[in-house]
């Protein structure tokens, strides 16, 4: 379970996020409303037990095996071209492709993310939710956990306090745009995958791949890779031939593996399949005034 969720996230500040006790709490927006869920799993056992408190939790309980990978299919069907993605995959047999359903929860983290190093994109979210997030329904408020803001919130919220939170305005205002479509985009999970990414990257600001980092996630999209990344097809190139790659380089690498692409980028990932590091990282920008 923890494989499988690692994507959903955002650093290890989270505020809807919390593992205390041997179980996985989440703070969740859905359309009913928000929710606390608690997770445990039982892998000698197969299950996973689960209970969930607000008006949103009926929905989420009802949804929880999706957000768990029941719907990826294409998983035991999965042919692994190169060796480290054969071991990568025996290392992580019960790793699936999620499908939370939850477009906003994750194209807004998405945007924030864009061309930016990991620890400005999570500080940023994390400022956000924290301000204008709402505290977890039922035992969630007591650990801590937090909401996401919804669409309408966020759409309100004043342009200094994205700068406050280390937030670009070009960022920005892209997440404006996309909450101002929310209600067009939450419908994405009823369309075939093509149709959705086609929507996604018709929003400016969303680009190839804002839109896979938003598909693989809510929409269970096992061929979503992150073109555009820094540091995928780099890391990706290095594991499978030695030597980085570009992203014309990755099309090509991963041709083999059809509509599976993403399945080949996350295994890799969970096994550490990155290229050894052979500079200092890049700082995160100080111009903005983060308070």
């Amino acid at each position: 379970m923890g494989a499988t969720w690692g994507v959903l996230r955002r650093g290890a500040g989270d505020p809807a996020w919390r593992v205390t006790g041997g179980s996985l709490w989440r703070g969740i927006r859905t359309p009913q409303g928000a929710v606390t869920l608690r997770t445990q799993s039982r892998p000698a056992d197969g299950l996973v037990l689960a209970e969930a408190w607000g008006p949103g939790a009926e929905w989420a309980l009802d949804r929880l095996p999706a957000m768990l990978g029941e719907e990826d299919t294409g998983a035991g069907a999965f042919v692994a071209h190169h060796e480290p993605v054969a071991l990568a995959a025996r290392r992580f047999p019960g790793w699936r492709v999620p499908r939370t359903g939850l477009v906003m929860e994750s194209l807004v983290p998405a945007v924030i993310e864009q061309k930016v190093t990991g620890q400005e994109a999570f500080s940023g979210w994390r400022r956000i939710v924290q301000r204008f997030g709402d505290p977890a329904p039922g035992p969630g408020a007591a650990l801590g956990l937090t909401v996401p803001p919804d669409p309408h919130t966020l759409a309100q919220v004043p342009s200094w306090e994205w700068l406050r939170a280390g937030v670009s305005p070009q960022r920005s205002d892209t997440v404006m745009r996309v909450c101002r479509l929310a209600d067009r985009l939450r419908d994405l999970p009823d369309l075939d995958l093509v149709a959705a990414r086609r929507r996604l990257v018709s929003v400016p600001g969303v680009g190839v791949w804002t839109a896979a980092e938003t598909a693989h996630r809510a929409l269970g999209d096992a061929d979503a890779v992150s073109f555009g990344d820094y540091h995928v097809a780099a890391n990706i190139g290095w594991a499978l031939t030695g030597r980085p790659v570009d992203d014309q380089g990755l099309v090509e690498l991963l041709r083999p593996y059809g509509r599976q692409r993403y399945r080949v980028q996350r295994l890799l990932e969970l096994s550490g399949a990155l290229r050894p590091r052979r500079g200092p990282r890049m700082a995160p920008r100080r111009h903005l005034p983060i308070g």
